[in-house]
């Protein structure tokens, strides 16, 4: 149990420490993605209108200042070579500054350095021109395939590495500028690969410091259970010698006296109570079983068949009828003594609890490569969800207690024998009948 939730512990501690680098990381590179995208946006608008050209947005001038009262590009704009604020060949251009975390504004060392070229479109929006001066990375041909794909209605976009950006010369001509984007998308995916190994490396260290912090977490309350298994033990054993003193008296007093519905009643309490503490011991020391200790090769279908034949008389008894289908030679690795006593649990507990003339099964095969047990017995009343059968002295009627001598335990008992085998031990109704499945 101890290992149970210290695994636990670890395995919640470490999802929430990945959602959060999840989000973290995931965020960053999101507002690094963008901020690199709106750069590149505005850096394309300038190199536009430093070009001469007029930039718009689904076919609308968006500067009022390109055009004159008609939408019609003035004639007497600076001819392309002259000066304009003091930088040669530019076009006199409106100040644009990029606003937000992590943004800077974009300089003529910047605008020069641009990878770009320009594609003219003649009146029908076929490309005729390219001009290739500033990038060397593309041909003609490459050029115009691009500009050729590019959606007539739109006035900006992306293809490829490239955003591109719609304009309009004073000639009143239009010119595609293609900005190439691979130094953005190289920082891109550089802080991508870096982000992602950092963030391995604090997701390695969490769970370094998760193992450590584990102990010390759940501490308080392996003591607390151990002092409780340390309770149930001594009380148990403490419980056996007045028991046996009570069991003896009322023995000695039927030799005197003879037997009376008292001396009945004293002993089967007597026993009731007995049982009921030798369950209880079994159970606080189920969190201590240790299966490698006694971890052997046997034949799982001999140990199935020996442990239920002593339940048919008690069976025949009550007008059940024991059927088994055990296939020979189904072998596991395991505790002999604890499968010996899941098996016995399970089946004392189909006696018990089977309907009148009922059938109770018993199959074993082999499934999948893994070892299957089934137990199932009819039953009349499925009110009580199987599952919690497995709860500690949960009993779906509580008058069954008086009638069969259970505590509610055993089942419990079972599956804590199931878990330190690491293997699956579940309840199911099917039809008339619950069916217990043991997969080893």
């Amino acid at each position: 149990m101890i290992k149970t939730l210290r695994r636990s512990f670890i395995v919640t501690a470490m999802t929430a420490v990945t959602v959060l680098l999840l989000v973290l990381l995931g965020g960053i590179n999101l507002i690094n993605a963008y901020s690199l995208r709106q750069e590149n946006r505005v850096l394309l608008e300038q190199l536009c209108e430093t070009m001469l050209f007029a930039p718009v947005q689904d076919g609308f001038l968006p500067n009022d200042s390109f055009s004159g009262e008609d939408g019609v590009i003035p004639s007497d704009l600076p001819a392309l070579g002259g000066e304009s604020q003091g930088v040669p060949g530019s076009f006199p251009m409106r100040e644009r500054h990029l606003r937000g975390f992590m943004q800077q504004e974009i300089g003529e060392d910047q605008r020069r350095s641009a990878l770009f070229f320009t594609v003219t479109l003649d009146s029908a929006g076929v490309p005729e021109s390219v001009r290739l001066n500033n990038i060397s990375s593309i041909t003609e041909d490459e050029a115009l395939a691009l500009a050729a794909g590019i959606d007539p209605t739109s006035g900006s976009g992306s293809v490829g590495p490239y955003l591109w950006q719609r304009g309009y010369s004073r000639d009143g001509s239009c010119t595609l500028t293609f900005l190439h984007t691979g130094s953005a998308r190289s920082t891109m995916l550089r802080m991508a690969v870096l982000s992602l190994l950092g963030g391995a490396i604090a997701w390695g260290l969490m769970l370094l410091l998760v193992l450590f912090l584990s102990r010390k977490s759940i501490q308080p309350i392996a003591e607390n259970m151990e002092r409780q298994k340390r309770f149930v033990t001594d009380a148990g054993h403490e419980l056996k010698t007045p028991l046996a003193i009570i069991l003896a008296n009322t023995e000695a007093m039927e030799l005197r006296q003879g037997e009376s519905k008292y001396s009945r009643n004293i002993r089967a309490q007597v026993e009731r109570l007995t049982g009921l503490t030798q369950n209880l011991l079994a159970l606080a020391r189920a969190d201590e079983w240790r299966v490698e200790e006694s971890a052997e090769d046997f034949d799982f279908s001999a140990l199935t068949a020996e442990t239920a034949r002593p339940f048919r008389e008690p069976a025949e008894l009550r007008g059940l009828t024991l059927v088994t289908d055990i296939a020979p030679g189904v072998s596991v690795r395991g505790s002999r003594q604890q499968l010996g006593q899941l098996i016995s649990i399970l089946l004392d507990n189909a006696v018990k609890y089977c309907a009148a003339d009922g059938t109770i099964r018993v199959e074993v095969k082999k499934e999948g490569g893994k070892a299957l047990l089934r137990v199932r017995n009819t039953v009349t009343d499925q009110s009580a969800p199987a599952e919690r059968l497995f709860d500690r002295f949960y009993r779906a009627d509580e008058s069954r207690s008086t009638k069969t001598g259970g505590f509610g335990i055993g089942l419990s008992a079972a599956r804590a024998i199931a878990e330190s085998h690491r293997a699956k031990l579940t309840a199911a109704y099917e039809g008339d009948e619950i069916v217990f499945s043991f997969k080893l």
